[in-house]
């Protein structure tokens, strides 16, 4: 572990490339040279990525604060092959109301450059053109800040501090009348309930899909309760009946469930605090005092409403009578493990849907169908990890889906699933153990619902709903298989070192107070990589084993550090002396690093948490 008052080191940036160009510049090109005089913080990113997202929404003070010295530029990194097409960047740009420049690194030139290993990634470039702090993870922008407004100081006393106005350039607004719809309900009435999540509103839809009957939130991005035209939501996406009258709706951004009065069209707060959950705060109680991390489906299952919470890789459930909610599975580490709810690792669940006896969930980053059991049981029907996706129909055990957001089950006991990123509707029948395809040529299919004998897909980027009549037959598919497109790190067979590289930021250092204040846990795929190191531990730096009988693999990682802010007066935490309640800071991150091993290859291994690695080249 690397743990020190942060010296300032300085490593010249490498040049910004990205096979797909820039977005939000108003067709500009930009290079590092027309950035100078600026404070630039690179956003390595991928919009799968929950972690992802919350840096987004952590960016935004920031951006606004120092619009005049900082640019920020996200630099998309793909993960999944979906995620490397152009237009489907795009998309997310404006689904996710991205309001800085973008590069799209399609090949992923720049993350290589940089020596990045995870999303997201944050990098600050001084006014010079030098690398000064790498972050991996969320929950960095306090220290960034700080770190900018140091930045700041020193070459305004320089001279080489140049303000202004940055090269966003905003897109011009379009006129559907959904933009980038998530979920969808299908009402007692018969009409639709949709989550237009980019335009942070609820639009009920006539029973033909496509005309709007109403809508519900101002439009404007807020957590505010209040009748239908003034009410606001963040992002919202999950919905799901809690009674005859009301519609509990999951406010992903919002961190919140809110409450849709059907008739009245007022909003009420479920759950939630719209503060984002953390590492340490509770995980049950009264539902309005618990915070949340991006809920992002909902439904009733068991007399429970069961969220999935993907921002935290985990399985909630609300109480409607006693009003309280609690984790019913997972354990926050991401991945695919089955077994008790207690022990299971789930990897950003994005989709619910509820039988008498299953309740199925779409596990998005493991492109993975899953399941639970009326015990609490965790099992998968299709899908084996992190790193292996794509489309391939036929046994389970061996089917492939892509990112998949939604699942509905159908009357047959089979269930349909939106399998996103392959843009098809997929089907899998447990009886059989079978996965086949329904239909292709859908654009981002995020959810669908049932309607009669037909079933209503949610067409997220296309901006609508499509009526499809049930198939008798499935569509035949040509088979596609694909990994994470990240490179291998050359690693050599025996003994190697990990070290996670945590400094805690400027006016911090580590909190102690309650025991230690990091957590390391290493596991591998295939388990047999790793011959020793397995498991948990205090220290972020540890000697691993690795198999020579096995040649590649994958090393998962996740890295806990908690910082404070230091005593004003230089006293212990929690002193008279100045600040009793000093504000804290959690630093988390997951790795999962493909490794190759070979001989003469590296034998130590740097992920940085938070700081600069001392030992970089």
């Amino acid at each position: 572990m690397t743990e020190s008052t942060p010296r300032r080191v300085r490593v010249r940036a490498p040049e910004l490339i990205g096979k797909g160009g820039w977005l939000n510049t108003g067709d500009k090109q930009y290079t590092l040279a027309d950035l100078r005089g600026r404070i630039v913080l690179l956003d390595f990113w991928t919009f799968c990525c929950i972690n992802c997202l919350h840096v987004l929404d952590e960016l935004r003070e920031l951006e606004e604060k120092h619009a005049d010295t900082v640019v920020v530029i996200g630099v998309h990194s793909p993960k999944f092959v979906h995620e490397a097409e152009h237009a489907a960047v795009v998309d997310a740009v404006e689904r996710y109301g991205v309001a800085h420049p973008v590069l799209d690194d399609p090949e992923l030139a720049t993350w290589k450059q940089y020596a990045v290993r995870a999303w997201p990634t944050l990098v600050v470039i001084d006014p010079e053109g030098y690398v000064v702090a790498q972050h991996a993870g969320e929950g960095h922008v306090h220290a960034i800040e700080r770190l900018v407004t140091e930045l700041e100081a020193e070459h305004a006393a320089k001279g080489t501090l140049r303000r202004g106005d940055g090269p966003y350039v905003a897109p011009e607004p379009q006129p559907t009348a959904l933009r980038f719809p998530g979920k969808a309900l299908l009402l007692p009435s018969g009409t639709f309930l949709v989550s237009d999540t980019t335009r942070h509103q609820l639009v009920e839809l006539a029973a033909d899909g496509e005309n709007v009957v109403r809508r519900i939130g101002s439009g404007t991005r807020g957590f505010t309760e209040g009748p239908a035209d003034t009410a606001a939501f963040s992002e919202p996406q999950g919905l799901a009946l809690l009674d005859g009258g009301s519609v509990v709706v999951a406010d992903t951004v919002n961190h919140a469930l809110r409450r849709l009065d059907l008739a009245s069209g007022e909003v009420t707060t479920l759950a939630g605090t719209g503060r984002q959950w953390w590492q340490g705060s509770p995980t049950s109680g009264p539902a309005r005092e618990i915070d949340l991390s991006s809920p992002w489906d909902v439904a009733l299952f068991g007399g429970k409403v069961w969220i999935a919470m993907a921002g935290v890789h985990q399985l909630w459930a609300y109480d409607p009578a006693a009003q309280t909610v609690t984790v019913a599975a997972g354990t926050t580490n991401e991945g695919l493990v089955d077994g008790p709810g207690a022990e299971a690792w789930f990897a950003q669940p994005s989709g619910l849907a509820a039988t008498a006896d299953r309740l199925w969930l779409a596990d998005s980053e493991t492109s993975a169908l899953r399941w639970v059991d009326l015990d609490g049981g965790v099992h998968t029907a299709v899908g084996t990890g992190l790193f292996d996706f794509g489309h391939r129909d036929g046994a389970a055990e061996q089917a492939l889906l892509q990112h998949p957001l939604g699942v509905t089950a159908l009357p047959d006991g089979s269930v349909a699933v939106s399998d996103t990123y392959n843009h098809a509707l997929r089907r899998f029948d447990p009886a059989t153990g079978e996965v086949t395809t329904l239909a292709t040529d859908l654009r981002e299919p995020s959810d669908a619902v049932l309607a009669g004998d037909d079933i209503v897909v949610v067409e997220s980027a296309r901006h609508r709903l499509t009526r499809l009549r049930l198939p008798e037959e499935a569509v035949k598919v040509a088979s596609v298989a694909h990994r994470t497109r990240r490179a291998a790190t050359e690693v050599a067979p025996g003994r190697l070192e990990l070290d996670v590289v945590f400094q805690a930021p400027a006016g911090q250092k580590l909190d102690t107070r309650y025991g230690p204040s990091t957590r390391l846990l290493v596991s591998a795929t295939p388990p047999e990589l790793l011959l020793a190191g397995e498991g948990a531990g205090t220290d972020l730096t540890r000697a691993l084993e690795l198999n020579p009988k096995i040649t590649e693999g994958v090393l998962h990682v996740s890295a806990m550090a908690a910082s404070c802010d230091d005593d004003q007066a230089g006293g212990s935490f929690g002193s008279k002396t100045g600040a009793e309640y000093p504000a804290c800071h959690v630093h988390q991150q997951d790795w999962g690093v493909p490794v190759r091993l070979t001989e003469g290859g590296a034998d130590r291994l740097p992920l940085v948490l938070a700081g600069m690695d001392d030992q970089m080249p």
